[in-house]
């Protein structure tokens, strides 16, 4: 075992307990050392290239009435994609009970609606695979939790339950939703630390059987194929008393632990950290370019694309990047315009003024799309996201005709591809999808605009048979890359 790995557990852990944790990770390590040199894998990373572009996708984002989706979408990307991108982010594929996913009941399923694990690995072999990585919380369904909630002592300590001396005051929170969730356990009702919802059960890294339990799982991942792992909300992982409980020393810790892992059994696997704050905070996590996130997202592009092409000015944008440096190592940013999230607003702070900010979320409105907020310390709100569909959002309000839109909405992917780092596009950007207003409004969840799942034989008629903006903007997409490569 590396000697990082063990300093960084007496950190975490001081000195007695950290020892006695290396001990048991190195037991673990060696285990599954021995497991992945049983199934055929690369010694080594896939090159990033001019030719690397990502797919972001749900496992069911396209159905028929016969096959599992993992297997549809397997063969939706072999017929239409093979040229055109070589990895595939899945968004999370394990059955779930909020979030569209991230509120994971059992790390090691499938989602059996979606298929097996023998899909999963049959998409590996012609696509790299990026799994997510939804470790800072769990399900409230899952059997961890129910364990605790009965009192089990083994998963006792699994959770957060602050007591009254921790000053939870300058906690930094992403939701307005509350910080604690009143639960009825065996000992009574106890208040649950849920930074995101009260589905969402945040684990308790203090507790170092929480550690090796998630390493498990994201060794158990390499083994089913993964050749990247996103690791979803990281940054809010460590809970300390008088802190914002966000980018602590102890996350960047457990993320280097992760990294480390990794170089010594499974070299040919990235981490790609979620971290959707200002961009300085962000790329923090590459670390010194070798220790920590093999790559980031660019989360300032998409709104701050937005906004320039909807304000007419690109002197922000100009400024802004300019201003980009990628430090040195094998690393790199992950471009994109749009995911199964909305635009986050965080990225512009510092960059656009407040009424520069307002401009655009008064625009996005106007275009029927929606505002998540934030709750800061002193109990006020502030934009956190926008949720619209992107190409949407670069459309003129109560315009019939699309063709500004359409025309905005390619210009946006040339700047993006033109961006040093990796491309990601997201599969109804790249097939020319509206917004799912029905569908976010039935739900009353605003992120559903730009989750719509499609009916495979419409998507085929679309985009080969009929005159259809799906057709000319997957047409165009096509065209935009394959020049990028």
């Amino acid at each position: 075992m590396q000697k990082f790995i063990r300093d960084g557990l007496e950190f975490l852990y001081g000195k007695n307990t950290g020892s006695e944790t290396a001990n048991r990770l190195e037991k673990l390590i060696t285990h599954w050392n021995f497991a992945l040199m049983e199934i055929p894998k690369r010694k080594h990373k896939s090159p990033l290239t001019n030719k690397t572009v990502f797919l972001i996708t749900y496992g069911d984002q396209i159905r028929d009435d016969i096959n599992p989706p993992l297997h549809v979408l397997h063969n939706v990307a072999r017929r239409y994609l093979t040229n055109l991108v070589n990895t595939m982010h899945i968004l999370p594929f394990y059955p779930y009970s909020s979030d569209d996913g991230f509120s994971v009941i059992d790390y090691y399923t499938v989602n059996p609606d979606l298929g097996s694990w023998h899909d999963i690995e049959a998409i590996s072999q012609d696509f790299d695979l990026m799994f997510d990585g939804v470790f800072n919380h769990i399900s409230a369904k899952s059997e961890w939790f129910r364990k605790f909630l009965d009192g089990d002592p083994y998963y006792r300590d699994f959770f957060i339950v602050p007591d009254k001396n921790m000053d939870l005051s300058r906690v930094v929170r992403p939701r307005v939703s509350p910080l604690l969730t009143p639960f009825l356990t065996k000992d009574g009702e106890k208040l649950v630390w849920t930074t995101f919802s009260a589905d969402q059960v945040d684990l308790n890294y203090k507790n170092p059987e929480v550690l090796l339990k998630i390493i498990d799982v994201l060794l158990f991942y390499v083994s089913k194929g993964a050749s990247l792992v996103r690791l979803d909300a990281i940054a809010y992982l460590w809970k300390e008393s008088r802190t914002p409980c966000i980018h602590l020393p102890q996350t960047h810790i457990v993320v280097k632990i992760f990294r480390a892992i990794l170089e010594e059994i499974a070299p040919w696997v990235r981490i790609i950290t979620e971290t959707n704050v200002p961009h300085n905070e962000n790329i923090s996590y590459f670390g010194n370019g070798f220790d920590e996130a093999h790559m980031v997202y660019n989360f300032t592009l998409p709104p701050l694309v937005l906004y320039s092409l909807l304000k007419g000015t690109s002197h922000k944008l100009n400024l802004w990047a300019k201003s980009l440096k990628i430090p040195k190592g094998d690393v790199s940013f992950l471009n994109y315009l749009a995911s199964h999230d909305g635009i986050g607003v965080m990225p512009l702070y510092g960059i656009l003024d407040d009424a520069e900010i307002t401009f655009l979320t008064n625009s996005i409105i106007q275009r029927k799309g929606f505002i998540s907020y934030k709750s800061n310390p002193d109990d006020s709100k502030a934009p956190y996201e926008l949720n619209i569909n992107y190409l949407d959002a670069l459309s003129e309000p109560d315009c019939d005709s699309f063709d500004i839109a359409i025309k905005r909405f390619i210009l946006a992917h040339a700047i993006m591809l033109s961006f040093a780092g990796v491309p990601a596009i997201y599969f109804h950007s790249l097939f020319g999808s509206r917004g799912d207003l029905n569908g976010a409004l039935e739900s009353g969840i605003p992120r559903r605009i730009n989750r719509e799942k499609l009916k495979l034989d419409n998507l085929i008629s679309e985009i080969e048979t009929t005159d259809s903006i799906r057709r000319e903007s997957f047409r165009r997409a096509i065209r935009n890359t394959c020049r990028k490569n």
